[in-house]
């Protein structure tokens, strides 16, 4: 059984900046429980764009350091920047200061063991033990802090590395969504054929604020309408750590997570021979059932990355991922990595002769409706049971569909999803069931 959780979601810490669980004090803390939890003697921490980064970063590694930890601090980077830069200088862990596809005022902190990859839930629930004593070291070792800009650019070269030259496309988009690619994607696009083609950039200007505003993955039109209208092949758009990628396809329609883990599914069968893909139940069902024709197998798993990459190591998948555009190939990379992804599509796509034009049509998804209600209360004491079995009534409503409600881990919001293969029985139930699930927020 789990360990209860306090302060931890589905990806780590995270409130608005200044405030709550995101002050610079509970941030000192945190990085002081962290090493007490590691024994860590060499760290790395990088952060996203948002103003508040500078101000939780000082603090972070001011805990870290208090306990003795060499600290390397790789400034404006994107998560799996970080994953990649544990590795690389063989650290005990990692942390990331940023609250992701949020809007800038929020802010997080989540940390990486020395494999790269993000703490599980239980490893978290032991870090929010050692903060609970809130004990620090009284010895004079006082741990260094050095300033590594230098990893950036070593991330943002391994990535280029990874792209067949003969793969890269002319015309392509990169939306750096004010964020932490923003200092990534230039070196990525100068280190590889990118250069030598018209490649845009765009929302890559940052100023603190503007983090995901209006632009990335989560406007996707601001990514869509710049590849209609300026005749390109397709776009890559990335949300604030840039852990997330959706793409758009040369008529200006979103390319998801599912239709890029198809792709690559396929692609990664023909090329390691590995038959199975970890999705979330969030994917939807078009996805399984073209895996089964091609012999792939889908495993489920709760929303969050770090359930798809515990459910690869159990089951031995290579790659596993969710619609939102969190995708972790095993062979490549530890975490979610938006820019990772971005590479091997391009490869995929050239190796499997796919036309990307055509995708979104023949991929023939389910229709989806995903209502978000918000939350007046802490989600921890939501009537779950209650939710679920009204929930039930209505699956039995469903002949070949499916109904998933849950409580985000890193918003104060309750999420219904109804997937069913007629639009009209879609969006009569999501309507039923908004209605009536209001009182339990």
């Amino acid at each position: 059984m789990a360990k209860e959780r306090k302060f931890f979601g589905t990806d780590g810490v995270r409130d608005l900046a200044n405030s709550g669980n995101m002050t610079p004090e509970f941030a000192l803390r945190l990085g002081r429980a962290f090493i007490r939890f590691t024994h860590g003697k060499k760290i790395v921490i990088g952060c996203d764009t948002r103003l508040s980064g500078r101000m939780l970063e000082g603090a972070l590694y001011s805990g870290m350091s208090s306990e003795g930890a060499e600290v390397h601090l790789a400034g404006i980077i994107p998560t799996p920047g970080v994953s990649y830069a544990v590795k690389a200088l063989n650290a005990d862990g990692g942390a990331v200061i940023s609250a992701s596809h949020n809007p800038a005022e929020y802010n997080g902190i989540k940390f990486l063991g020395a494999d790269g990859c993000k703490l599980s839930d239980d490893e978290e629930a032991d870090v929010e033990e050692f903060l609970s004593r809130d004990e620090r070291n009284t010895s004079q070792n006082i741990g260094r802090v050095y300033d590594a800009p230098g990893l950036v650019k070593d991330y943002a070269l391994h990535i280029a590395s990874l792209l067949n030259p003969e793969a890269a496309m002319n015309n392509v988009a990169f939306d750096c969504a004010g964020g932490a690619s923003a200092m990534s994607v230039p070196v990525l696009v100068g280190a590889t054929k990118f250069s030598q083609l018209s490649t845009k950039i765009i929302s890559q200007d940052f100023d603190g604020l503007n983090i995901n505003k209006d632009c990335g993955v989560m406007h996707m039109d601001n990514l869509t309408s710049y590849v209609a209208k300026n005749g390109m092949s397709l776009g890559f758009a990335f949300d604030g750590d840039a852990d997330r990628v959706l793409v758009s396809d040369d008529k200006g329609r979103i390319i998801d997570g599912d239709i890029i883990l198809w792709v690559l599914g396929r692609w990664l069968k023909k090329r390691s021979g590995n038959d199975k893909v970890a999705v979330t139940v969030m994917s939807n069902m078009a996805l399984e059932a073209h895996f089964a024709d091609e012999g792939i197998k889908t495993l489920r798993c709760p929303v969050g990355d770090r359930y798809v990459l515990e459910t690869m190591r159990e089951s031995g998948a290579g790659l596993g991922g969710e619609q939102s555009g969190h995708i972790i190939a095993s062979e490549f990379t530890s975490t979610g990595d938006g820019l990772c992804t971005a590479m091997l599509f391009l490869n995929a796509v050239h190796d499997l002769g796919e036309n990307v034009s055509t995708l979104v049509d023949r991929f023939g998804r389910y229709p989806q409706r995903l209502t978000n209600l918000t939350l007046t209360r802490p989600r921890e004491s939501v009537d779950m049971d209650s939710v679920n079995a009204i929930a039930a009534e209505y699956q039995n409503k469903i002949t070949n569909g499916r109904i998933f409600i849950r409580t985000s881990g890193t918003e104060p919001l309750l999420r219904i999803l109804v997937e069913a293969p007629e639009l009209e029985t879609v969006e009569e139930l999501s309507s039923e069931l908004s209605a009536r699930l209001k009182e339990f927020c």
